[in-house]
């Protein structure tokens, strides 16, 4: 039996550099050889390459898509500052305190966004449940953002949750969607009189 992914949905924020360091040397499921790292524009595609020589070279794998954003990172701001929290003179100094201003260091960093639901972030099914497996691998290195996700592994449904790199508890809850025959209380509006 197949395992296979139901629900995805992921806000998961890492710099890229680390995603690049991550698949240096990553221990991947059996079912892949491989994977392969693409960049178009701001786009990141993590394909996985099947190890089965058996799957046609055309058969579309699984693929994790990211967005690339750039984001600018400030080192921490001394507390000793003059003027600053902490620092002394009581009053305003407005020459001498535009002067003595220092930059704070900053650097721009191009952060890799596993952000959005299944189709978004996970793409095709070949392979979808062993990429569905790095992705978790990748979640636990992540210091920002969520993955949660309900899967099924040989008939069992499984409820998937990390928290900024942390896993957390996670269960399935199945409820009633309400039938088309019961009545909602909305405006059934195909047979309205009142619109032609």
């Amino acid at each position: 039996m197949t395992s296979r992914v139901y629900r995805l949905h992921s806000t998961l924020e890492l710099p890229l550099e680390d995603v690049y360091e991550f698949f240096e040397e990553p221990e991947l499921p059996v079912e892949m050889q491989d994977i392969d790292i693409t960049r178009r524009n701001n786009t990141l595609i993590i394909s996985a390459i099947a190890a089965d020589e058996s799957m046609s070279k055309y058969t579309p794998t699984a693929q994790l898509k990211a967005s690339i954003t750039e984001n600018r990172v400030y080192e921490e701001e001394p507390e000793d500052r003059p003027g600053g929290p902490g620092g002394g003179g009581g009053g305003p100094q407005w020459g001498a305190l535009e002067d003595e201003e220092e930059e704070i260091e900053s650097e721009l960093v191009e952060y890799a966004c596993f952000k959005g639901d299944r189709e978004t972030v996970l793409q095709n099914t070949a392979l979808q449940y062993p990429m569905f497996e790095v992705l978790c691998e990748l979640a636990k290195v992540a210091e920002k953002g969520t993955l949660t996700a309900v899967s099924a592994v040989d008939g069992e449904l499984r409820a998937t949750r990390i928290v900024d790199g942390e896993v957390r508890p996670a269960s399935v809850n199945v409820v009633e969607e309400p039938n088309e025959d019961q009545e909602g209380g909305g405006v059934n509006w195909r047979d309205n009189k009142f619109i032609s």
